[in-house]
């Protein structure tokens, strides 16, 4: 029996990258060759040398929104807002508050003039240990709920950056092929691509893929279980467009994951229906050692979190043990580790 421990490891805090290289594409990428078992350092622009005629290149073009706002009560008090999942009422949202044990329900939250927040419903909790839940209404004027949280809100930057998001965040924790709205959390795998490189490899004869997983916050919750086998995933809904469909029924290169929510979403629609198909679905898929991993060849992503379901995810794919080595190379050389940092390419 695998446990949450046995994903854990030791990170040097200076090595938890808090800002972007000014060129995404200058990152350093850990090349782990799977066949060969061997691991070598490169830089994420030597990707297009891996990339041959007729692969699937597949990307999650989901675009972050801002999600968290600084409310104030009548009292003066302040209360963080962190928006989840929007509901079928466009204007509510799932919400977790913070400082907020006074606030009752139907209350109304001052943002600004024009920008109020309304306590609607405290959901049930599925266990006892889960952070409260929400329904909140935004209340504006205009039409698009978007554009007041473009105006008012920040850029939900994980509990691992110290530091507070700034408007550069809401260019820079946004993929270049970001597109449909809805994810809390950036697809950070992404991230190394600029429109330059994606030009490159479109070129040299690779066909891009899209899908849309929007992140949610579970993907930064650690694992409180001891045993692997009782964490329960949360749930994030997905979209596969006929395109994307059309091109893997034409298949004839390897198909290459761009971060784990693309494997997510690809290995939940392939364990459904044998085979990747036009959907809007959603999953709580958990893969962890030693579940075999049929959708996808090759993989990029980013360096995970201890503990984390994503580690987990990674070590399916390539072996605990071999990512585990990787990993320690990664930290030995300096790496630069999680959502801004650097990354690895897993291939065949």
């Amino acid at each position: 029996m695998l446990k949450t421990s046995d994903f854990d490891y030791n990170l040097p805090r200076e090595l938890i990258a808090q800002s972007p290289l000014e060129k995404r594409e200058n990152c350093k990428m850990m090349h782990l060759n799977r066949s060969k078992q061997s691991i070598q350092s490169e830089y994420f622009f030597d990707i297009i040398n891996y990339l041959n005629k007729d692969d699937i290149l597949v990307l999650n073009d989901t675009k972050v929104y801002p999600a968290r706002i600084i409310s104030k009560r009548k009292t003066g008090a302040k209360v963080e807002i962190f928006l989840l999942n929007q509901t079928e009422n466009k204007n509510c949202f799932e919400a977790l508050l913070k400082n907020a044990k006074r606030v009752k329900i139907d209350e109304i939250i001052d943002v600004k003039d024009d920008f109020k927040i309304k306590i609607k419903e405290k959901l049930k909790a599925n266990h006892e240990n889960e952070i409260p839940k929400y329904i909140v209404e935004l209340i504006f004027q205009g039409n698009n709920v978007y554009d007041i949280l473009e105006k008012y809100a920040l850029t939900p930057l994980p509990p691992y950056i110290s530091r507070q998001a700034d408007e550069s965040d809401k260019l820079n924790y946004q993929t270049v092929f970001a597109k449909n709205i809805g994810s809390v959390a950036c697809p950070t795998a992404g991230l190394h691509f600029s429109k330059e490189l994606l030009d490159k490899i479109q070129k040299k004869g690779v066909k891009i893929a899209y899908i849309t997983l929007n992140v949610g916050l579970g993907t930064f919750m650690p694992v409180k279980t001891d045993n692997i086998e009782n964490h329960t995933m949360h749930w994030e809904s997905f979209s596969i467009p006929k395109e994307t469909e059309e091109i893997f029924q034409n298949k004839k290169g390897s198909i290459i994951a761009v971060g784990t929510t693309v494997l997510r979403c690809l290995e939940a629609v392939f364990e459904k229906h044998g085979k990747i198909i036009a959907t809007k679905d959603a999953t709580n898929i958990f893969i962890y050692p030693p579940y075999k991993i049929k959708s996808i060849d090759k993989l990029i992503t980013n360096f995970h979190l201890p503990k984390s379901t994503l580690i987990m995810l990674v070590s399916a794919f390539a072996g605990k043990d071999f990512v585990f080595r990787a990993y320690k190379k990664a930290i030995d050389e300096k790496y630069r580790f999680f959502s801004y940092g650097d990354c690895m390419f897993i291939d065949c």
